[in-house]
């Protein structure tokens, strides 16, 4: 399989149901990009803005490393399931989970 489905919830609350490549090494804040979502990533995803965070609606990601933890203690709208999206790979696992836009 090397397309899944990610549902992605606007800062309007419409949910997107987006498909997404497995095999081409995209991350959540890339794959909402090629679908024109508003999600800034203004650090190019090197998890150093916070621009491009979600709230995650599952458990099966795997935990945050220590460079998103620093962002994330810095930033607003922080809840205890927030990501950046910019450090979440695009793998078959994903297929069927939900996230929610964080507001600007």
């Amino acid at each position: 399989m090397k397309d899944i489905t990610i549902h992605i919830i606007d800062r309007d609350g419409k949910k997107h149901s987006l498909i997404a490549p497995t095999d081409m090494n995209m991350n959540i804040m890339e794959l909402c990009k090629s679908y024109d979502l508003p999600v800034e990533g203004i650090c190019g995803g090197m998890a150093m803005c916070a621009s491009c965070q979600v709230y995650v609606e599952s458990d099966t990601l795997i935990e945050k490393n220590s460079q998103e933890e620093a962002m994330l203690s810095e930033a607003f709208y922080v809840k205890s399931n927030s990501r950046l999206g910019c450090q979440i790979q695009i793998n078959k696992n994903l297929d069927g989970v939900q996230f929610e836009l964080a507001p600007e």
